[in-house]
């Protein structure tokens, strides 16, 4: 039977020729991970359950990533409980603070996770893998504690729903407004359960980073994962970094979905989600006057390099509007090390900006960024919701590194076109800093 990219993933991990929609499946896991939130309580129920030893040393990893560099005690607590755990049980992937990263951009990065893998974590963006090529999903503590005594977990197989992205994207659009746009038309509970399987011939324009935004916010539109079919962009990102020899699968031609989207993405223009939710979405000529306190570039969403050069082609020249504040945070160690090469760094700290480690803190008001009553903050994260940042009367919208930085620099959110800077330039910027 003609099987979908993720069916055969799944069918490969439970050792079974094919698998169908709703079928409960136990599957085999290659790679899982825990933050500083969700891994001790997952360590409390492990250590319940009797478990004597993980199931493999150098499968799983441990990112204290949420409130680190620690804010409090009970932070402190928090990632000392998980420092003690790797150290007891061996646990090769531990990553503390100056040598860790955003989980969901640290794994990828370090070669850990690679195309063809199944994959789970006790948190919910871990649907970013897909963009490899993998079958990649959140779960519960509960559920972790188990896969790391025995590797395997439960899943129900999801019913896939296919996006085909055609068309040329305009001037400033990224995957982060792609994503945007579909989780406005189709609403946060528009994939339930679903794999969102992206295709179509725009992908191939689109970064590894662009592919990682739209898998990591697959769960905003109520999705199981998010995926992409392995093609030449993957492999070249991931050769130099895989840990493990790869598996490629691609979807049949006469697979079965449950629903097939078309998105003209030459129609797509850079968008905004407004709050209180992602799917609260507006063109950017339709926004309107919005005045903002604050502005994120940053996160597993957009946390990468190509999200940093980005904001820094906006910003250079630039300031910082009065009033404004500006928080930068590369996803890792090494995004940080190769913004300071490209010169970024200097960029983001002569317009005004703040640069912090790699953090997870303001995207779920835990620090390093937390909004006070009656501010705005403009975002490169995944969520909008009332009280996300901070205050239950604080307001939290959701755009791409372009829109964030130009909106800084205006104090209202707009884009670079409004303060005179041309694509071509943008590009040109773009291409001579990757080069070093």
């Amino acid at each position: 039977m003609p099987q979908t990219i993720t069916e055969k993933i799944l069918a490969a991990h439970s050792d079974q020729a094919e698998v169908q929609p709703g079928q409960i499946i136990n599957a085999r896991l290659d790679f899982i991970v825990g933050n500083d939130i969700t891994a001790p309580l997952a360590i409390e129920q492990f250590e319940r359950i009797g478990a004597k030893a993980v199931f493999d040393k150098s499968r799983i990893a441990l990112v204290p990533d949420h409130y680190t560099p620690s804010r409090d005690v009970r932070s402190a607590q928090q990632a000392a409980r998980m420092r003690q755990f790797a150290q007891e049980y061996g646990i090769e992937h531990y990553f503390e603070v100056g040598r860790m990263g955003i989980e969901h951009a640290l794994l990828p990065e370090q070669g850990l996770v690679v195309s063809g893998d199944c994959v789970i974590g006790a948190d919910s963006h871990t649907c970013t893998y897909g963009a490899l090529g993998a079958f990649s999903t959140g779960v519960g503590s509960t559920d972790f504690a188990a896969a790391m005594a025995l590797g395997e977990i439960w899943l129900r197989v999801p019913e896939s729903e296919k996006f085909i992205l055609k068309g040329k994207r305009q001037p400033w659009v990224s995957g982060k407004d792609l994503m945007l746009h579909i989780i406005g038309r189709i609403t946060v509970s528009g994939a339930l359960y679903r794999a969102m399987e992206f295709t179509g011939e725009t992908v191939s324009g689109l970064a590894m980073a662009d592919r990682f935004t739209m898998c990591n916010m697959a769960i905003e539109a109520g999705a199981k994962s998010g995926i992409f079919e392995p093609d030449d962009v993957t492999i070249a990102w991931t050769k130099p970094r895989q840990k493990r020899e790869p598996r490629i699968f691609r979807s049949d031609p006469d697979a079965q979905y449950y629903k097939v989207h078309e998105i003209d993405c030459s129609q797509v223009e850079p968008v905004v989600a407004f709050p209180p939710r992602p799917d609260n979405v507006r063109p950017l000529s339709q926004a309107g006057e919005v005045h903002i306190d604050q502005a994120v570039v940053g996160s597993c969403t957009n946390g990468w390099i190509e999200d940093m050069r980005s904001a820094a082609a906006v910003l250079k020249g630039r300031k910082v509007a009065p009033g404004v504040r500006m928080i930068i945070i590369p996803a890792t160690q090494d995004i940080y090390r190769q913004c300071m090469r490209e010169g970024l760094m200097e960029i983001f700290l002569d317009a005004g900006a703040a640069i912090s480690t790699p953090t997870c803190g303001p995207c779920l008001g835990g620090h390093m960024g937390v909004l006070a009553q009656g501010e705005r903050c403009i975002s490169t994260t995944n969520r909008n919701f009332v009280g996300r940042m901070g205050h239950p009367e604080s307001e939290v919208y959701l755009a791409s590194p372009a829109v964030v930085a130009a909106s800084a620099v205006l104090g209202r959110i707009a884009g670079p076109a409004e303060l005179g800077l041309k694509p071509e330039e943008y590009r040109e910027f773009i291409a001579r800093v990757s080069a070093h």
